[in-house]
């Protein structure tokens, strides 16, 4: 019997919170789920148990679909919540009369599998056919399905880089992108009105199949996968030989990865032993990011033992890319690249036809590239020099393929390439989504036609800075705790939108980008749309090429300010005195800007 509830909490709410808490297990279908919430209403004592943030709240439906910490309760991701989840978005494709079923993916996570299944059968008891993969797949293969099968919806279940405690739920709509608004309010209108989810109408898998309501994926679909991603090669020469390191980091990455390597002549891959097979207790690594430090230790012990050319990492479900490459000043002897240089590598590689020239004619059509406001500015001036249609998005890579097709269709717009710092990117248009398999594709094709000129990927970014400048990028978050920091934050921000200062530091503020407002707004006075959806977030364009933005997490306390500083260098200068020189202007503009953000 419970002796004590919850410390200083009100007897009321102490009840209160048991009775919801009961009332789940009650209604939970899910035997393993049942007897976690009974063991925490079992506690000596619960005020030391996690199960008032159980039941805090529920996971939120938005635009990434869901993602939470794995257990049992409504603020966790579980096969209740999927369940009941999965009957909203059926409810909502019947009220859109949407047709063409629902193509539904899982990576190697814990409950991957068994969340996927959940969502298959539920599916099927509304009448709506669904396509499931037998095995794991990547995140890219699963945005890739709907628009070759002609789905109305893909759902894939991963948590991408997260923790491994953590699992998700990603929605796509027919279009092959991530849901955006209105369709996820639409959708999480549908899951408020959800039953419980034991009264969720819910077929068996073995009978769904019988009916023809489920079809399970053969590897037919993972071939012409790999047909198209052939297809965005933009050169076929070079040497190709060399030695390349690939980690999937205990993801899904590695069996298209290899393939998709090996079609394009690259056949020297080694992939790294301890983390080839998907694992979701990412027992090499504390965080499955690539970006984390340490996470790509493994890699760099092989890649020296293999003395190889090229490392490539993707994270656990293979929409995101990490890339490394030799430099002997480096403790590891490897150079892990950030993702704005990828990003600006790859951009300038597929606008000039592989590097042939520097010109706009390398390129059919009407090209377009895309990246998000808070990636670097260097792609800008590469696709202005080259008289290329270029525009930022809001943070999400929905927002990118969502552009990339409303351009196409209004304009005629041809996409080629999207980015953004946070190691995403798209090549063409054959995933609306982040692709990790592609962008590695071409790296490795850049690095071969490097190569064949006699020169490395290093030498190559020194070129690009010494022709476009010296682009370097740095991010300062400012968190406060409870309500009060929650208020703070928004004040910071509401200071910053009615008073923009107009010199910080030694640069002269050009124009401010109030993306709440929608408008730009010059130093003249000269005001311009801006047509991206309302965001809270400030641009201030500064002279000399800098920029700074500034905008409040949704999800916590906290305001993040990210700074981008452009450098000119000398044919003659060496990069390490441009990058001191860029590190001290970086530095007095943070100092400068922070002290009028925050005083």
């Amino acid at each position: 019997m419970v002796i004590r509830l919850l410390m200083n909490a009100p007897a009321n709410a102490t009840n209160e919170l048991l009775a919801r808490a009961k009332q789940w297990a009650e209604n939970d279908p899910d035997p393993a789920a049942r007897a976690e919430i009974e063991a925490l209403l079992a506690s000596s004592d619960i005020g030391k148990t996690d199960l008032a943030d159980r039941f805090a709240g529920s996971l939120e439906f938005g635009t990434a679909g869901l993602r939470g910490i794995i257990g049992a309760g409504p603020n966790r991701m579980n096969r209740a919540v999927v369940i009941r989840t999965t009957w909203g978005l059926a409810r909502f494709l019947h009220a859109s009369k949407a047709k063409g079923g629902v193509v539904i993916a899982f990576d190697g996570r814990r409950m991957s599998r068994e969340l996927a299944a959940d969502t298959a059968c539920v599916l099927a008891a509304a009448g709506i056919p669904s396509s499931l993969f037998a095995d794991v797949e990547p995140t890219p293969m699963l945005a890739f399905a709907v628009t070759h099968l002609g789905c109305a919806a893909g759902v894939m279940v991963t948590a991408s880089h997260n923790p491994p405690e953590y699992n998700g739920y990603k929605a796509y709509w027919d279009n092959g992108a991530q849901i955006v608004p209105p369709i996820d309010v639409g959708i999480a209108s549908e899951i408020d009105r959800a039953p419980a989810a034991k009264d969720v109408p819910y077929m068996p898998l073995d009978e769904a199949r019988k009916k023809g309501l489920v079809t399970i994926l053969d590897d037919e679909l993972e071939k012409a996968y790999l047909a198209e991603v052939k297809k965005l090669s933009v050169r076929s020469d070079g040497p190709r030989d060399f030695a390349i390191v690939y980690t999937p980091l205990h993801g899904v990455g590695d069996k298209l990865a290899r393939l998709a390597l090996a079609q394009a002549g690259f056949s020297n891959v080694t992939s790294v032993p301890e983390q080839q097979k998907p694992d979701g207790a990412f027992p090499t690594v504390k965080f499955p990011n690539p970006e984390e430090k340490g996470a790509m230790d493994l890699s760099f012990s092989l890649a020296r033992s293999k003395k190889a050319d090229l490392v490539i990492a993707n994270d656990p479900d293979a929409d995101r890319l990490a890339i490394a490459v030799p430099d002997a000043s480096s403790p590891t002897g490897y150079q892990q690249l950030t993702g704005n240089q990828v990003g600006v590598m790859l951009g300038h590689y597929i606008l000039t036809g592989g590097l042939k020239n520097h010109r706009a004619e390398a390129v059919k059509g009407a090209p377009l590239v895309l990246e998000s406001i808070v990636s670097s500015p260097m792609l800008g001036v590469i696709a202005e020099e080259m008289s290329v249609r270029y525009e930022e998005v809001l943070t999400g890579f929905k927002w990118i393929a969502n552009r990339a097709m409303d351009l196409k269709a209004s304009e005629g717009m041809h996409f080629l390439f999207g980015y953004e710092e946070a190691l995403g990117y798209t090549v063409g248009e054959l995933v609306r989504d982040k692709d990790g398999i592609s962008a590695a594709v071409t790296f490795a094709e850049l690095t071969a036609i490097l190569r064949a000129k006699g020169t490395t990927v290093l030498a190559h970014l020194e070129s690009l800075y010494r022709h476009y400048g010296l682009f370097v990028s740095s991010q300062v978050s400012l968190t406060r705790k409870g309500a009060e920091g929650a208020a703070e934050i928004r004040a910071i921000m509401a200071r910053l939108r009615g008073s923009p200062p107009k010199i910080i530091g030694s640069h002269e503020v050009l124009a401010v980008r109030d993306y709440m407002a929608q408008v730009r707004t010059a130093k003249n006075g000269e005001k311009a749309p801006i047509t991206l959806p309302k965001s809270d977030v400030l641009t201030f364009e500064l002279s000399g090429g800098c920029r700074i933005i500034a905008r409040p997490s949704g999800t916590e306390p906290k305001a993040k300010f990210y700074f981008d500083v452009r450098e000119a260098m000398s044919e003659s200068e060496p990069v390490a005195a441009a990058e001191e020189r860029a590190a001290i202007t970086m530095k007095k503009l943070a100092d400068a800007f922070m002290a009028i953000a925050a005083p």
